[in-house]
């Protein structure tokens, strides 16, 4: 069964998905209840927004339904970041674990990549994780947009992500007390890059792209209210 939980069912019953089980929790999640699934089969693009929306659709896959960024957004940051953004306004979370499949659509090449945002309070303030296939000082990493040009603030990482055409598994786990930061690419068990920040205590979550192009199924997310 598809699930779509509001902030407001979780204040009014926070542990009422964690009861049900079954739910694909990763041991990371804790106690954390879970918050939002979708496969995108019923619900559509209900409770997303987007930098662009005509650059994002519900496509077909396989027989199965998925969100697709299928090009690039007419959009200008203001401060050098991501163009393509699609985000879940209504989950205003603190701690959380992210987890979905990912997959690029977009050719071979250095900075090939999708991306995922978190901690996002405006156009210019949020985190985002960035797995470009080739790292340097602006791909492959954890950044940090503080009202001025991305900032990459990861402590760990590989070398790069080996992309390829099919599906990948990608999970992202948020401690705000401690900072945490950490981002798994199908090996759930070694993080691919990990960092400590405490610039932001809650926001905000979402994915897209730098500027390619991918599609994003099973997404599913623990998390606590920032309230």
């Amino acid at each position: 069964m598809i699930v779509r939980i509001s902030t407001l069912a979780l204040a009014l019953c926070p542990t009422a998905v964690a009861s049900q089980g079954g739910d694909g929790r990763p041991e990371v999640a804790g106690d954390l209840p879970l918050v939002y699934e979708s496969r995108f089969n019923e619900e559509g693009l209900a409770g997303w927004t987007f930098t662009d929306p005509d650059a994002w659709r519900v496509a077909t896959e396989g027989g199965e339904a998925v969100l697709e960024q299928h090009s690039r957004s007419e959009y200008e940051p203001k401060v050098r970041s991501p163009y393509n953004i699609a985000l879940l306004p209504d989950l205003d979370l603190a701690d959380f674990v992210l987890d979905l499949k990912v997959r690029s659509t977009t050719r071979d090449y250095g900075h090939r990549d999708l991306c995922f945002f978190f901690g996002h309070q405006d156009p210019s303030h949020f985190y985002y994780v960035h797995l470009g296939k080739e790292a340097d000082p602006h791909a492959h990493s954890i950044f940090l947009v503080d009202d001025e040009p991305r900032v990459s603030i990861a402590k760990q990482r590989t070398d790069g992500t080996p992309w390829t055409d099919d599906w990948h598994h990608v999970r992202i786990v948020r401690k705000v007390d401690s900072g945490l930061i950490e981002v798994y690419f199908d090996d759930m068990g070694t993080p691919v890059m990990s960092s400590t920040d405490t610039t932001f205590s809650h926001g905000s979550i979402g994915v897209g792209s730098f500027d390619d192009t991918g599609q994003f199924d099973d997404i599913r997310v623990w998390g606590r209210s920032a309230e």
